[in-house]
């Protein structure tokens, strides 16, 4: 574990006892890091959505630091709930968007080849959810995987240790979720004109 791996967990740590002043003390360290990762969900945005990296990390964030229960582990942890705050931040803005838009069009995003499971450059953001919330009741670690990884950018290693599960464990869940992601976004993409 790096100083500022052990920095943040010792902060993040502290959150039950002096929450204001874990807060202060967090920004720094993980700002930097949930910027990137809101611009990389931005990145596969179409050109001319609204929505601004900084106001998604200062959204996430708030989210994540106003949870009154929330029992920190550690680094890897907070950033998996941080990437299940900016996909409900993405989605909620994507559903917005599409109730304004009569037609109801819905946003693409576009997919990183490390983590693509289908051939389509761009994907309905709200057709990935929808697939989530069923893959959440089939198997529920297995949208975790997809969750951290598609959102988060969290790496194999860091999704085990969050999950408290073997790397190789992880390898075959993320095999198998973007085999039936693949297979249920490709149905819907073929059931849609």
């Amino acid at each position: 574990m790096s100083d500022g791996d052990r920095d943040v967990t010792t902060i993040l740590q502290d959150f039950s006892t002096a929450p204001e002043r874990a807060a202060d003390e967090l920004m720094p360290l993980v700002y930097a890091e949930l910027r990137a990762l809101a611009q990389s969900q931005l990145a596969r945005e179409r050109p001319d959505h609204t929505l601004q990296a900084t106001a998604v990390v200062h959204e996430a964030y708030l989210k994540l630091v106003d949870q009154q229960s929330a029992q920190w582990q550690n680094r890897a942890h907070f950033f998996a709930v941080a990437a299940q705050a900016i996909r409900r931040i993405l989605v909620d803005h994507a559903r917005t968007h599409s109730r304004v838009k009569r037609g109801g069009r819905s946003e693409r995003v576009a997919l990183d080849s490390d983590i693509a499971w289908t051939d389509a450059e761009n994907l309905d953001l709200l057709s990935l959810d929808e697939c989530l919330e069923k893959l959440t009741a089939l198997n529920e670690r297995h949208a975790k995987v997809v969750t951290m990884r598609f959102f988060g950018g969290l790496g194999l290693k860091e999704v085990a240790e969050v999950l408290g599960v073997s790397l190789r464990t992880v390898e075959g869940d993320w095999s198998m979720a973007r085999a039936w992601l693949k297979r249920e976004l490709d149905r819907d993409m073929g059931a849609t004109p």
